[in-house]
């Protein structure tokens, strides 16, 4: 398509190129950084390219020497240097890869084995309890299972990577010399399944591969970054971002909780952070918390302006000027990506307006994962950007607003729904994919998201309303933890519809903010903050109903939350 291209980018076919490319270009860079403990000492590991690869081929050389060979492997487990191994071991080899969600119960674990007709499962030892109970009940086609920590009556993977050394040190090179076959299934990923059961997606390497080569065309990293992996690896977002940073050199630290992401970012001098919105907002509203501690908020924002007037003369003062906010991000900060949900505009330009280059993308697992993207140069409030280089996306029956159904086409687009047919029909058809997302163009191309079509809410008088738009400013409120719009039938008439908010509060912020306060009062200084939001609204987008409560919503793993399920029970 040719459409936006600022960097260079290698085109790869499958995944096996780009780490056979990257750990010879690369070879004494940092690709991983691991944090060991032992009591009160903390040592830390650095695993180099070239030692990346050797890691990689000795565990898949055993895979190989116990007969995996064009099996089928589940991962399960944090992010950590284990599962990196295991995951590109299975991709280097050919071997089918199933990263699985280390936070799904029992009964979900054993389902998603069971569905993906998985041979082994590769576990973090924090599992086991999971694992033993899947074991016992015996309905899975396991034939082995391999602790990434040593566990008695387990394979352990340490162990076999040093056995794999040695069959290669006897000239065992099947693994090594295998020829991938980057347009089959090479990862089977099950979908965070928000409205039902989840769909098992299948992608080929290609799929992968022609996205990272997208990816770096229009964003900009460094050999000498240094990436916080906080995106978990199940998710396709953050298994492909691993791919990304591993194709151009950068050094990744692994996370040690959302409770130590402050601390992680200056230990390890963090340049670069993809994460979803949830966790990009949070950490705003930290830098905006610890501002107004200091007294510096109307500092800050004449600061903002000065720098913002010199930046269209093309100086760029920022980095001075802000550099006592950006210490509190480790002051190495220089580049966030956001993704998984729509961002809210002020916290995009907060970013943006310290110094911190902030780039919006968007896409899904079906897509592997990015569909379009914002970039340094192509930028517009409120839009996600162009889409890739070599992917086609159209607006299906736009209404009079030009909003319609997005579809899309390029390499990127998964195989289908394993065994699931009908599902794969419905959103594969001619080649398109069909999203499910509403959005239109602008006049510049730039392309906008208005909200998922299951969740637009039709009005009687047929005109339409997308909560994203009013959650991104309910959210903003500071007694506000999260919301939830919906529509409730009419009491006065049963074919309308009464825009209402559930609001889950933030405990603590009431406590410092109005510490006499009982829920009664709360439900007053809220219900008079969503009528100021109101105002700047026209009259069919008011929401006339709201109800108040501390317990959070339901959600996935990935913290997106369960529309569905939610209103079921308000309706109820």
């Amino acid at each position: 398509m040719n459409r936006e291209r600022y960097f260079k980018s290698i085109e790869f076919k499958d995944i096996k190129d780009i780490i056979y490319y990257s750990t010879k270009e690369y070879a004494q860079n940092i690709a991983f950084i691991i944090k060991h403990k032992k009591e009160k000492e903390v040592t830390y590991e650095n695993i180099t390219y070239k030692k990346l690869l050797q890691d990689i081929n000795a565990f898949g050389t055993k895979l190989y020497e116990m007969g995996l060979k064009n099996k089928r492997i589940a991962v399960v487990g944090r992010n950590r240097y284990e599962w990196v191994i295991a995951h590109l071991s299975n991709m280097l080899g050919g071997i089918v890869s199933v990263p699985l969600d280390k936070e799904l119960q029992v009964d979900e674990l054993e389902s998603c084995l069971e569905r993906s007709k998985a041979d082994v499962v590769i576990f973090d030892e924090k599992q086991i309890e999971k694992i033993e109970e899947i074991k016992r009940r015996g309905n899975t086609n396991l034939q082995k299972y391999i602790c990434m920590s040593e566990k008695k009556g387990y394979d352990n993977f340490w162990t076999l990577k040093k056995q794999g050394e040695e069959l290669l040190k006897e000239g065992k090179k099947e693994y090594t010399k295998v020829k991938i076959k980057e347009d089959e299934m090479a990862i089977l990923l099950f979908t965070s399944g928000t409205t039902s059961k989840s769909k098992a997606v299948m992608l080929s390497q290609h799929n992968i591969a022609s996205n990272v080569y997208a990816m770096l065309l229009v964003e900009k990293f460094y050999p000498r970054d240094v990436n916080l992996a906080f995106l978990p690896f199940h998710h396709i977002f953050g298994s492909t971002e691993m791919i990304v940073m591993l194709a151009v050199g950068v050094a990744t630290a692994f996370p040690d909780g959302l409770k130590y992401v402050a601390q992680n970012l200056k230990e390890y001098k963090v340049t670069v952070f993809v994460g979803v919105p949830l966790l990009v907002e949070a950490i705003y509203k930290n830098i905006e918390k610890e501002i107004a501690k200091q007294g510096k908020t109307k500092l800050v924002n004449i600061a903002k302006k000065i720098s913002n007037t010199l930046l269209k003369c093309h100086i760029d003062v920022r980095r001075k000027l802000f550099k006592s906010v950006l210490d509190a991000l480790g002051g190495h900060m220089r580049f966030i990506i956001s993704g998984g949900a729509p961002l809210d505009k002020r916290v995009a330009q907060g970013f943006n307006d310290l110094g911190i280059e902030l780039v919006q993308g968007y896409g899904l697992t079906e897509t592997a994962p990015v569909i379009a993207a914002e970039n340094a140069y192509k930028k517009k409030s409120g839009s996600i950007g162009f889409p890739m280089d070599n992917v086609e996306v159209e607006i299906v029956n736009p209404d009079e607003n030009g909003i319609g159904e997005l579809r899309v086409k390029g390499p990127n687009i998964m195989l289908g729904y394993y065994e699931n047919e009908e599902a794969t029909k419905t959103v594969l058809k001619d080649g398109w994919f069909y999203t499910g997302d509403l959005g239109y163009f602008d006049k510049e191309g730039y392309l906008f998201l208005t909200g998922r079509q299951k969740d637009m809410i039709v009005l009687k008088n047929g005109k339409k309303v997308f909560p994203d738009e009013l959650e991104i400013l309910i959210n903003r409120l500071d007694l506000v933890k999260e919301c939830i719009v919906f529509g409730l039938p009419s009491k006065e008439d049963k074919n309308d519809i009464k825009l209402s908010v559930k609001i889950v509060y933030d405990k603590e912020v009431a406590k410092e903010k109005h510490p006499d306060a009982t829920e009664d009062d709360l439900r007053k200084i809220m219900w008079q903050q969503i009528k100021e939001i109101n105002k700047t609204f026209p009259p069919y987008k008011y929401i006339k109903n709201m109800i108040l409560t501390d317990k959070e919503l339901i959600k996935t793993t990935t913290q997106k939350i369960k529309r569905n399920e939610e209103i079921k029970i308000l309706l109820e």
